[in-house]
């Protein structure tokens, strides 16, 4: 089984880098107040390796 990436609420810091990198991957949850991962798959394995490159407080990674 491969990997699945993760988002650590409590380390994020909501700069919505990963949301307006790729939207369809991670979203702003309005009713909850966190950024949460929606939806990925094998093929966006890269957009998640450049969204965790990008976060500033390292709040994504992967989960085996």
């Amino acid at each position: 089984m491969g990997k699945t990436p993760v988002l650590e609420i409590r380390d994020c810091n909501e700069c919505g880098g990963c949301t307006d990198l790729f939207p369809e991957i991670f979203q702003y949850n309005e009713s909850l107040g966190f950024i949460e991962i929606i939806s990925w798959d094998e093929s966006e394995k890269k957009d998640v390796d450049e969204a965790i490159k990008n976060c500033p407080t390292n709040a994504i990674g992967w989960e085996d």
